[in-house]
Order: structure tokens, then sequence, then C-alpha cells
């Protein structure tokens, strides 16, 4: 039964990072043929928005190795529903030339908020990762692609501990003016709680529509106008809107979900999950599973939020996908609709 809480959106488009999030930590690379059934069976559950895969080097991401094999097998999809969002992880221009080359139309870059995961996950600084991500994010935009910017380190860091709110909004707001058409903001080791979530959104929406231009299109003009010139510069004064903003939350002290009200609470309405909690982060060793898409489902529709989610269809695809990868899906709603056994 559905029981609303008043000050919630009515509406929450779910972003499902489970294939490429989730398969990038397993130890065995998953077969191409079965990812692309697996991103079948998440868009036939109704999922909107599945990240595919990531057009990085295979010595970084070995088990991602076969993205150029991949994509082609997707095809179908968007064929079928050409508002079917397909987006991909890409570190640099030829990243971005290879997925550019196979027709993707959305892009990911991966930021941080802190030196420590910067320099582990990049080998850059924050300050070199920008300069890197500027011209994929231009070049992106001018080809009427969407950019998503992934700021991870947002909460907490295993190097540096806790993170400074004013420290991760300013990050965020420098990838807003670059040029990106969405941030998700991570907590990479599960360490935030509610009260942690709601400050860092005050801090980053600054209770306004934010100052400069507005990034959501996808005209040329606002991808050459809208790039950061100097990353060394300060911040731009003004918030960034929470129509830009997602979250992404991991589950490691139990918090996920929590957090998630929380930042429906601010008026976020993306929320990254991934189906059955795959996934963790191969950078952080503490970073463990994802929150569960199904777990996620469970409460926005107890609370009567729309997804366009079939839960059953969702869990059965958790369940055929723990049982390619030999091991019960961590998702306690997977576990409770189907019986599963720990």
């Amino acid at each position: 039964m559905a029981v609303p809480l008043d000050g919630l959106p009515a509406e929450v488009r779910i972003h499902e990072v489970g294939a490429r999030d989730g398969l990038q930590n397993e130890k065995a690379t998953v077969p191409t043929g079965v990812k692309a059934e697996f991103i079948h069976r998440l868009a036939a559950a109704g999922l909107s928005t599945i990240e595919a895969t990531s057009f990085v080097h295979p010595r970084w991401v070995p088990q991602l190795a076969d993205a150029g094999e991949l994509m082609p097998l997707l095809a179908d999809l968007t064929d079928r529903d050409p508002a079917l969002r397909l987006p991909v992880l890409v570190p640099n221009e030829r990243g971005l030339e290879r997925a550019l080359e196979l027709g993707v139309r959305e892009i990911a870059v991966f930021g941080s908020a802190t030196e420590s995961f910067a320099r582990a996950n990049l080998n850059r600084t924050v300050d070199e990762s920008l300069l890197m991500f500027e011209p994929v994010v231009a070049r992106a935009r001018a080809a009427g692609a969407r950019v998503r910017g992934y700021l991870s380190m947002c909460f907490g860091d295993p190097w540096e501990g806790p993170v400074p709110v004013a420290q991760v909004a300013g990050v965020a707001r420098r990838l807003y003016e670059m040029g990106c058409t969405e941030l998700s903001l991570g907590d990479t080791i599960g360490v935030a709680t509610p009260g942690h979530v709601t400050a860092l959104l005050d801090e980053l929406t600054g209770g306004g529509t934010g100052s400069g231009p507005d990034p959501g299109g996808t005209g040329t003009a606002t991808a050459a106008t809208t790039a950061v010139t100097a990353t060394t510069s300060p911040p731009p004064s003004g918030g960034v809107p929470v129509a830009r903003l997602a979250v992404h939350f991991h589950d490691t002290y139990g918090q996920a979900l929590s957090n998630t009200l929380a930042a429906l609470r601010r008026g976020v309405t993306v929320v990254d999950a991934s189906a059955g909690g795959l996934g963790g982060c191969p950078y952080a060793k503490s970073a463990t599973g994802n929150l569960a898409t199904e777990d996620l489902v469970w409460m926005l529709h107890g609370l009567g939020i729309r997804t366009g989610v079939d839960l059953g269809r969702l869990s059965a695809t958790s369940v055929w996908m723990a049982e390619q990868l030999g091991r019960p899906s961590p998702s306690r709603t997977v576990r409770a609709l189907t019986h599963q056994e720990q």
C-alpha cells in the first residue's frame, strides 16, 4: 500500500548503474552476451536510464574492455525506444571518440572531490583532472550529447577522512560551469548520514537557480562558452539547480535509503542504483555495494512515487544475474520477494 509523505517528488528517475558500476567490480569478466542480455532485461523491467559500459583503457578496468563489442548489441533497444538512455563512462578524449563513433548520445566523466582519490583513480590532482575533462565535455556537448559529471568522495574519503561540504560544493560547481548537464554526488565509501546529505545539498544549491549559463541544453554555443578557462579560479558564487543533481549512495553502514529520502526532501529527483546491489569501487577498498535498485523501488513505490519500473521483472532480472555470477543477490528486497536464501 502506498502512503505518501508531504514534500516529496511525484516521480523519480532511476539511473541504473549495475551494468557498468556493478560489473566493473567483478573479479571475473562477465561475457559480452551476458552483459547485453542483462541490459535488455533491465530495459524490459522499465528502467529508462541504464549506464551501459565504460570506454576506458582495458588496463584500468579489464572487466569492461568489450565496450566496443557491447554497444552494437544494444542498438535494437534504442531503435524500439528512442527515449531509452544508455550513457557510457569516458575518461578522456580518446574514449569520447570511440563512444561517439558508435553512436553514443550520452557520456559521463568521473571526478573526485578529494586529492587522494583523484590520485588513486586518475593519477592526477583535482585541478589536473578537471583540465582533462574540459575538452571532453566541450566536444561531447558540441556533438549534441548529454554529459553527466560523477563526483566521488563527497562525504568521506578513506585516506582523508570526512570531506568538508564547501570543498565538495566547489568542485561540483566547477563541473557544472564546465557544461555538465547532470551532477551525481557520490558517497563512495558509504559514510554519509541524512544530515550530512542535507547540508551538502543546501550548500550546493545555494537557495537559487544558479548564476551563469544553464548547461541543460545541447547546443554548441553553450559547450563553447561554458568551459572553465582556468580550474584554479574560485568556484562560482551561485548555486547549482537541484534539477541538475543526482545522488549515488553506497550502503556500507545501511544508510543508503535514509540518505536517499533526505535528498528527495531537498528536491532531488534522480537517484543512482544498481540492480541487485552489485558494485563497489575498485580504487577504494572500503567501498561496498551500491544501493540496490529493488530496495529503492520498494521504498519509492511505498511512498507513492512513480518510477516506471516493474519490481517483479526487475527482481527476476537480478536473480538471473546473480545466477550468472554464481552467488545470491545482496538486495534485501530481491531476497524477500523471491525467498532467496542468503
